[in-house]
């Protein structure tokens, strides 16, 4: 079984991302890793070359940021890589600059891919999601938070980066058939210092708006409107220097929540049988 990772990149250094643990958290997985580097305004080309492994093949790339609705330039960087990746694999392992996979998750990933290398019929591997926001202490627990998403697809000239590049596609415009695992993805694109905060939600404002984000604020106030839990589980081990020197402050009190009525009760429902009532799927569980 051959795997090829593939990512895109920008301006790491300067918007904090994780794209380092990102990459090294499934690198073990993996025979290559395509990495779209996009001109960057800090040196996170350097940052990617320091990384060290062989796998790694850049791309450099140059963003349109005349895409400036819908997040379709992250669509757009997405396929680059993908499109760069070697024929002869047999799965394409997609990881975003704010996602990890912990360590514990590599053998059933594993597994998974070997178990469906050749069924061709499951097009895609879909896996959970845990959504910090704030801290690292905290994770999610509303419906504002998507739980599942495909992270793991065939090579198929067919298929591209669907929207945001939140999920994938196959041509004309069908949702892929997939198959959920047991294996999780650990997002934390909401913790970051709260200037860096800032500065990326101003320019990722652009990638989904004609209109510039004008703002005299300089750091994000991680203002809390639906219920957060602690989280109870480890991190990855590739994030153990980030937890360690998380330096802001962060506070919760799931007294001051103001969430309208209709989304407690539809919470309240999933919490006591389990079924998500109008979840968005963009696939097909098979």
């Amino acid at each position: 079984m051959k795997v090829a990772g593939f990512t895109f990149i920008r301006n790491a250094i300067l918007y904090d991302f994780p794209i380092v643990e990102a990459i090294t958290s499934i690198l073990p997985l993996c025979d290559e890793f395509i990495v779209a580097v996009g001109k960057s305004e800090d040196d996170t080309l350097g940052l990617i070359e320091r990384i060290g492994s062989p796998k790694i093949k850049i791309l450099p790339t140059v963003w349109d940021d005349s895409l400036r609705e819908g997040g379709r330039v992250l669509a757009a960087e997405t396929d680059k890589a993908f499109q760069a990746i070697a024929k002869d694999c047999d799965w394409a392992f997609y990881i975003q600059g704010d996602e990890v996979v912990h360590e514990q998750d590599l053998p059933a990933i594993r597994a998974a891919m070997l178990k469906w290398k050749d069924t061709p019929s499951v097009e895609g591997l879909l896996f959970h999601y845990t959504h910090f926001y704030g801290s690292y202490q905290y994770i999610g627990d509303s419906r504002s938070w998507y739980r599942r998403e495909v992270r793991i697809v065939r090579p198929d000239e067919a298929i591209f980066s669907y929207r945001d590049a939140q999920g994938f596609r196959k041509k004309p415009n069908q949702k892929l058939r997939v198959k959920l695992i047991q294996a999780r993805i650990y997002h934390y694109g909401w913790v970051k210092p709260p200037q860096q905060q800032m500065a990326k939600r101003k320019k990722a404002h652009s990638f989904w708006h004609k209109t510039d984000l004008i703002t005299d604020q300089t750091e994000f106030v991680y203002n809390v409107e639906e219920p957060l839990t602690i989280f109870q589980g480890t991190h990855p081990a590739v994030m153990a220097a980030r937890v360690k020197n998380c330096d802001w402050a962060f506070e919760y009190d799931a007294s001051q929540l103001q969430t309208k009525w209709h989304r407690k009760v539809l919470h309240q429902i999933y919490k006591l049988t389990g079924i998500w009532l109008f979840e968005y799927k963009n696939y097909r569980v098979v």
